[in-house]
């Protein structure tokens, strides 16, 4: 597995991948090196800064989700959530079929690794109230506006 850094206005972000296939997408701290940028991770990261800027609503980025069933469940109804909506943490666990794992699908969420791309921002509480994001809560809300929410 490969990594690239990159710096956006959310901080650097880590793309770990194979050849053309991201398999995760975290926010990091300080990075030293720029790690293997290639025309793959490149596009990633423009398609990112396109999204954050408002010019991008959907990526075209092959990716690999690896997670146990019920996680690779949530985060294929995360897939289907379109740009500029939410659904609660309850919907999802009704869409999959498991309507009381509603604190599971949160912790699906949580380990969701390619955020944004698999947009679990668009997750909220059933108040509608914005609850955990790997990235915190600032940068959902953020990202949430960006959307037109």
């Amino acid at each position: 597995m490969e990594q690239a850094f990159y710096k956006t206005k959310f901080g650097n972000i880590k793309i770990e991948y194979e050849g053309s296939m991201l398999f995760s997408l975290k926010t990091v701290g300080e990075v030293m090196c720029e790690g293997k940028r290639t025309a793959f991770t490149d596009k990633i990261f423009t398609e990112l800064e396109e999204y954050f800027c408002g010019k991008r609503k959907s990526f075209h980025i092959s990716y690999k989700l690896t997670g146990t069933d019920f996680q690779l469940k949530v985060w294929r109804e995360l897939e289907k959530i379109p740009y500029g909506n939410t659904l609660t943490y309850r919907e999802i666990a009704e869409r999959i079929g498991n309507s009381k794992a509603v604190r599971a699908v949160g912790a699906a969420c949580g380990k969701n690794p390619i955020w944004i791309i698999v947009p679990c921002h668009r997750v909220v509480g059933s108040d509608g109230k914005l609850t955990g994001y790997a990235g915190g809560v600032d940068m959902k809300r953020e990202l949430l506006e960006i959307e037109g929410l």
